[in-house]
């Protein structure tokens, strides 16, 4: 079964109150967004496996520690994913970046694919897939399928803010991904939008609203 992981450090709960503030600017929301992601790289990488290297310190040879395994793939759900993108590239600036491009019909709620660009070697990596909102879940659940049908499984949920209801979809289509987010929000509303949450993440990181 899928694991919910809600990663409440205090400086990420701090950070998050100050992006939750209808008069933050896109400016601190895109800088506040990024750390935030920074911070909670480290909880959804935690696991990573690790092996032995033989190196050379200034004093003296040591047996130390690298990471082993599978290499890494940072996907954000466009748009608004991407700006979780930059925050987890500072923590492994080597992982490969794809794109998934899903919109939310504003009458059925149900999102709608129109772009897609992965890494060629993606079913060898673990994949973060990025989302800021987990309201529905049909986005975040498409953008899994699309995974899946690349070869990917092993892949992890990213997202900033989730309600039960997205939260709830996810495990029951997807019970082989885990979910990271920073909070749990109570409910939707009748149009879709998570409650008390951000507002439309879109459109607040890119001044387009």
């Amino acid at each position: 079964m899928s694991q919910l992981h809600v990663i409440n450090h205090p400086m990420i709960q701090h950070k998050l109150t100050i992006m939750r503030k209808k008069e933050t600017g896109s400016k601190d929301f895109r800088q506040l967004l990024n750390e935030i992601s920074l911070l909670m790289g480290y909880e959804v990488l935690r696991d990573l496996p690790l092996e032995d290297i033989q190196i050379e310190t200034p004093i003296c040879k040591m047996t130390g520690k690298e990471i082993a395994g599978r290499k890494l793939a940072i996907v954000p759900i466009l748009r608004a994913g991407l700006g979780m993108v930059d925050g987890l590239h500072t923590l492994v600036p080597v992982a490969k970046v794809g794109h998934i491009g899903l919109y939310r019909n504003e009458e059925t709620h149900k999102p709608v694919v129109y772009y897609c660009k992965l890494p060629e070697d993606i079913q060898k990596r673990l994949v973060i897939l990025t989302d800021p909102m987990l309201a529905t879940g049909g986005s975040a659940c498409d953008a899994i399928c699309m995974l899946k049908e690349k070869g990917c499984n092993n892949i992890r949920l990213m997202c900033l803010v989730g309600v039960p209801e997205g939260i709830n979809k996810v495990q029951a289509e997807h019970p082989d991904v885990d979910i990271y987010v920073a909070a749990v929000d109570d409910h939707l509303n009748s149009d879709a939008y998570i409650v008390p949450g951000l507002g439309d993440a879109g459109d607040r990181i890119f001044g387009t609203k």
